[in-house]
């Protein structure tokens, strides 16, 4: 076992065994006392119901998580890839054509061992708490739409990186990370037209009090309103969110029509006043300016390690190339991926606490923010107590209670 196999097998276990006692820690943090911030939003049952969601939920990633490492690990060290690789070769196809076989029958093999554990998180799981309310019909049809926009967008775009690193010498990581960025800045553009209605259907907000309001605020915060859908999010769960979507004239924010159902118009405009902060604070641009960079160093120092020898007998393999060393660069750099993920993490939960204040600040109604995070919570079964090293490693958005009292100091001003 070489230096490289070490450092991958190393980092899949410690992930693993992090994950797990952060997981542990989240549940032992559970308080059976009802924090007093939600008394009165939250009943007894109801808060109890939340806990078990959480544990329910917990104990199944235990299951899924270990599934996986095994069955990785168990497929590395009997030979499986090197195995593929030579039966892949035996067809003796084009260098192009091997690579996008041999990846792609090891993301179908993935997909389906993972295909059992999202039916019973799907229709055992969300359907125990209430939640699901996708029919048999509808999750087929995602998974064909999935594997259409995976042939139609991802394959095309894998083949050129792939050609860009058999075909163009040293500045092969250069052209990757151009054609990489103006692909997905033309997703980003495209997605709320095209992609993301085979899911969903976003219809205009209907006239009336709800759409004055929102029409009301963005012109105070000059805000060039686009439009503001409506997601039909029942369609699959009877959680609520809002996000805000594409840029330039195509950019949207969709309400989820739960969530219309279940808040009151000045709740509303806070929550749409809550996407806004994120544009004007350019959240979204600064994002996308940091994914855009970090997408140039991987591709630099995947130029560099994508031949390393080492690497390929590190997975046992007998040959080397480009579609291959495409696939155990990407395990090698997963610790890196993870620390950056922790950072990104927190820059996450700094904008989030941005967009509540500009939210709180423009709105002169900071109770109405809260009101509408209170409810939220309640809706969605929100974890109140998580544990602050689990927040720290997995957490996007900061904990309710915590976004709840930032917001009390905005109306304390």
């Amino acid at each position: 076992m070489n230096i490289y196999a070490i450092i991958i097998l190393s980092t899949l276990i410690i992930e693993f065994l992090l994950s797990v006692f952060a997981e542990i820690l989240n549940l032992s943090h559970l308080k059976k006392e009802l924090p007093e911030e939600f008394k009165g939003v939250y009943d007894e049952e109801k808060y109890a119901k939340s806990q078990e969601y959480e544990r329910v939920n917990t104990r199944f990633g235990f299951i899924s998580s270990g599934v996986s490492l095994v069955l990785t690990l168990s497929f590395w060290f009997l030979g499986g890839f090197n195995y593929l690789d030579i039966l892949v070769r035996s067809w003796q196809l084009s260098p192009i054509w091997t690579g996008l076989i041999y990846i792609g029958i090891l993301v179908f093999l993935n997909s389906l061992i993972s295909l059992p554990f999202s039916i019973y998180s799907t229709f055992v799981i969300e359907e125990r708490f209430g939640f699901n309310k996708t029919t048999v019909k509808t999750f087929i049809l995602d998974l064909l739409k999935m594997l259409m926009l995976s042939v139609l967008l991802g394959v095309p775009l894998l083949a050129g990186l792939l050609a860009f690193f058999q075909y163009s010498g040293s500045f092969a990581w250069l052209y990757a990370w151009v054609a990489t960025t103006v692909f997905t800045l033309i997703i980003q553009f495209i997605a709320p037209t095209w992609i993301m209605p085979l899911f969903n259907k976003f219809t205009p907000l209907e006239d009336g009090d709800l759409k004055n309001s929102i029409i009301s605020y963005a012109k105070k915060v000059k805000y060039p309103l686009a439009g503001v859908f409506v997601i039909d999010g029942s369609k699959r769960s009877s959680k609520s969110n809002a996000f805000f979507t594409g840029f330039g004239k195509n950019k949207r924010i969709a309400l989820y029509d739960t969530l219309i159902e279940k808040h009151s118009i000045p709740e509303m405009v806070a929550i749409l006043a809550h996407e806004i902060g994120h544009y004007k604070k350019k959240h979204i641009l600064i994002g996308m300016i940091i994914s855009i960079l970090h997408t140039g160093v991987v591709f630099f120092l995947l130029s560099i390690f994508l031949t390393h020898k080492g690497l390929f007998d590190a997975f046992y393999m007998e040959h080397t190339s480009v579609y291959a060393g495409l696939l155990f660069f990407s395990m090698l750099y997963s610790p890196i991926e993870t620390l950056l993920a922790v950072f990104m993490n927190i820059l996450s939960r700094h904008n989030e606490f941005e967009a509540d204040c500009f939210a709180a600040e423009t709105t002169d109604d900071p109770e109405a923010m809260v009101t509408a995070l209170k409810n939220l919570s309640v809706h969605n079964l929100t974890n109140l107590t998580p544990h602050p090293f689990y927040v720290f490693l997995n957490y996007s958005h900061p904990p309710v209670l915590q976004r709840i009292e930032a917001i009390r100091k905005v109306k304390a001003r």
